[in-house]
């Protein structure tokens, strides 16, 4: 991965999942300050507004021996104040990795084509290849394994559900997603899940019912029903997912030692039942927190010795 862009999983190889996946658990354990990034500067462009994933690349690259700069969509404009192509030309002068939150994946395409440094996703439409790393990592933590396992996803095929898709094949773990019909997963990425899922003994199941896919699964996941930028949709989305709540009668249908899962935010109440995140079952919170180890590994993957 030396060097490379993380626009997408499906730039990794599986050796490259689980390289990150084991180099997260060791720095997760050591839980010590290093110097592998030593003197080098990561830039944050930031279109959307973050929580988890603005400090945790802050205090990854803080605890790597780095630095990173914070850039607002109010300081830089991409592609309204100053091209794309021209930001991703200039910041590759002043800093050695660019990470970009941003609306369309085709704007981090853009930074990736024309940056001379590592371009990484932290998010955009498409994919959310950071979050799944996380996830991959938390499942594996959990159950010990990762191979065989099936996760299913209730919800939006959205950029969440594409990069988990993606992971969950590269990895040998079996993805079913319910979604009502008019918000499915892109053919595109089910194309190239299944590509992967082949050669790794996985299967991917796409459904409408939500009982059929949770039925004796391991991982029951979900997300929003109306991510940041679709608030206009927000009633005409509730009227569609009625029924694609995940509550405690579904979670009685997967697997007994299932785990529950959501990358956060969280509308408590809409897709998730009150109650759920704060369950047992539940590793919502240790999944934000692998955020940060996850991501420390990428960067050193990438960048470091």
């Amino acid at each position: 991965m030396k060097g490379k862009d993380l626009l997408s999983i499906s730039d990794l190889t599986p050796e490259d999942v689980w390289g990150i996946i084991n180099r997260a658990i060791r720095l997760k354990k050591r839980r010590a300050m290093s110097t592998v990034l030593a003197g080098k500067t990561l830039a944050l462009i930031f279109e959307k507004p973050s929580l988890r994933t603005k400090v945790s690349f802050d205090v990854a690259m803080y605890q790597l021996g780095g630095h990173s700069v914070y850039l607002s969509q109010a300081e830089v404009g991409l592609g309204s104040r100053e091209p794309i192509a021209d930001v991703a030309r200039t910041l590759s002068r002043y800093v050695d990795i660019i990470t970009a939150r941003t609306f369309a994946h085709a704007t981090v395409k853009s930074l990736a084509k024309y940056a001379s440094v590592p371009v990484i996703n932290a998010l955009s439409d498409g994919e959310h290849p950071c979050q799944a790393l996380a996830d991959i990592m938390t499942i594996y933590e959990k159950k010990g394994k990762l191979e065989g396992l099936t996760v299913a996803y209730i919800g939006d095929g959205n950029n969440v559900a594409n990069s988990l898709l993606l992971a969950c094949a590269s990895v040998g773990a079996n993805f079913r997603i319910a979604s009502p019909r008019g918000y499915e997963l892109s053919e595109k990425i089910v194309r190239l899940g299944r590509r992967s899922s082949q050669k790794n003994g996985a299967e991917i199941v796409l459904l409408r019912n939500p009982n059929e896919a949770v039925e004796d699964a391991d991982v029951v996941y979900t997300d929003v029903w109306t991510s940041m930028g679709q608030e206009a949709e927000a009633e005409k989305r509730r009227k569609s997912f009625a029924g694609y709540q995940v509550d405690a009668r579904l979670m009685k249908l997967a697997a007994k030692d299932a785990i529950f899962m959501h990358d956060l935010p969280a509308h408590h109440g809409e897709e998730v039942a009150s109650g759920i995140i704060d369950s047992k079952q539940s590793v919502v919170f240790d999944q934000a927190e692998n955020r940060l180890h996850a991501q420390k590994a990428i960067l050193a993957e990438i960048l470091g010795r």
